[in-house]
């Protein structure tokens, strides 16, 4: 696949996005930039969702883990399905009920302004670093497949895809991102499903002969009860998830602002649970995937690269297979990852205007508007100064470091969330901050102790320790006889 194929493809599928956000948000304000303005059917918010929860890191690393970890995933996918319960039916209500635009609103009117701006700050600090990490991994292999080859630097590369999420996504917002969202979830299940077929037809696979072969290979073992202390346990990966889903998807404003631009709480609870059920299926084709890839390495001799997430793109790319398997590639690699970033810019934004500046409550329509231009504007500046700085340093064990970091700041916002709907508890505001920060430490500690001492290893499931400890630091600063 020559660069100048990539770039047509790039510009193919840039043309269908801008057409879609500039007919989507046309006509948005302030209500539609945030909310949506509450009126997206709910189907259409469920089949954007079911591409959301996708990035780019997802479409390259998820098929190239099997070598290593089978479809252990699965696992917690299973715990991903109780968690989008957990939303629905707790969550929706509750927001919906409040009437928020910003989750992080909530923990102001139940404890008070520093835990508000704790929350807020602790999934901008997440949010930035993970969405810049995946841009970053995306904009590395367009560099390979592109900018290389012209000899363009990696600064221009990480700045012309900023400004081009910037553009689609300054005038729409949520209202836009629902449509680009949904476009983007077409083109990732038509790409997997047709990267599957024409790799399976070039191991010379029927369909039934592809799951045949799929189920006998040990790369699709799915539950593990053997090892407790292993990563791959069943029970801390099925716990893992059901926490991690309401952490970083229930409580977290890029993904919530989607469920919560739908008229009512019933048709929100629609889009989650189809939401729900649909995840697995994808998810469970890009295992299949992953396995197909290494038998159609080990049948046509290509050699194995250095990172398993190198394994598609070099199977798409440099394999043999036909053209439309390397622009599917391109496609669904593109779609996931600005639409990703366009999103998460979306919450950012959001989240700084009302959360840390005051929102509504400080600016009139008007200047309203100006400001939530400044503010997106500003965000797609620093998450383009972040990329380049993973550019500059960014070496495997810093990258897996910052992610590492990335999703720790989830913990204290599920505890803070916990002990305000399970507890009736006033706290002393001003003391929530030192505790959510304290909460991540001692959660790292207690890591690296368990495998010191017992060979235990802590993995997903940290952020549950994390919550925790959340949870008990607020108990310390609990007002006397107070409730």
């Amino acid at each position: 696949m020559t660069p100048a194929t990539v770039i047509l493809t790039v510009a193919a599928y840039l043309a269908a996005l801008f057409a879609v956000a500039w007919y989507s948000g046309r006509r948005a304000g302030n209500a539609g930039f945030f909310t949506g303005g509450r009126r997206t059917p709910w189907w259409m918010a469920a089949l954007a969702m079911i591409g959301a929860a996708m990035s780019g890191v997802t479409f390259i690393s998820v098929p190239g883990s099997v070598a290593a970890d089978a479809f252990s995933y699965m696992q917690m996918v299973l715990g991903f399905t109780v968690g989008q319960f957990v939303i629905a039916f707790v969550l929706v209500p509750l927001f919906y009920r409040l009437g928020v635009v910003s989750l992080y609103e909530y923990l102001d009117g139940r404890f008070g302004v520093s835990t508000h701006r704790t929350g807020a700050w602790f999934f901008f600090l997440s949010k930035m670093l993970g969405s810049a990490l995946k841009v970053y991994v995306v904009c590395t292999v367009m560099q390979l497949l592109v900018f290389d080859h012209y000899g363009l630097p990696f600064w221009l590369n990480a700045a012309a895809t900023m400004l081009l999420v910037w553009l689609y996504t300054q005038r729409g917002g949520v209202q836009s991102l629902i449509w680009t969202d949904t476009l983007k979830t077409l083109c990732l299940v038509a790409g997997l499903v047709l990267s599957i077929f024409f790799i399976a037809r070039a191991l010379g696979l029927s369909a039934g002969r592809t799951v045949d072969a799929v189920a006998a290979s040990p790369f699709s073992r799915i539950f593990f009860f053997d090892d407790p202390s292993s990563d791959r346990y069943f029970w801390k990966m099925f716990f893992a998830g059901i926490f991690v889903l309401i952490a970083m998807t229930g409580l977290d404003q890029d993904m919530m602002q989607k469920n919560l631009s739908c008229a009512t709480p019933r048709d929100a609870q629609k889009n989650i649970v189809l939401t729900a059920f649909c995840q697995i299926g994808v998810i469970l084709l890009f295992l299949v995937l992953g396995v197909l890839l290494y038998l159609y390495m080990d049948r046509t001799g290509l050699p194995m690269p250095a990172k398993s997430d190198q394994v598609f793109p070099q199977v798409a790319v440099n394999g043999g297979l036909p053209l439309v398997v390397g622009v599917l590639f391109v496609v669904g690699l593109i779609s996931s990852t600005w639409s990703a970033a366009g999103s998460a810019l979306t919450a950012l934004t959001t989240s700084f205007t009302f959360d840390l500046l005051g929102g509504s409550r400080r600016f009139d329509d008007r200047r309203l508007t100006r400001v939530r231009r400044r503010v997106h504007a500003g965000m797609a500046c620093t998450m383009g100064v972040v990329i380049l700085g993973f550019g500059f340093f960014g070496d495997d064990s810093v990258i897996n470091l910052v992610y590492k970091v990335a999703s720790y700041t989830y913990g204290p916002i599920l505890g803070m969330f916990v002990f305000g709907m399970f507890t009736r508890f006033a706290v002393r505001d001003r003391w929530v901050p030192p505790v959510a920060v304290a909460a991540p430490v001692l959660s790292a500690l207690v890591q690296a102790a368990a495998l010191r001492w017992f060979g235990y290893r802590i993995g997903f499931e940290l952020l549950i320790y994390n919550a925790l400890f959340t949870v008990a630091g607020m108990l310390l600063i609990v007002k006397r006889h107070e409730k």
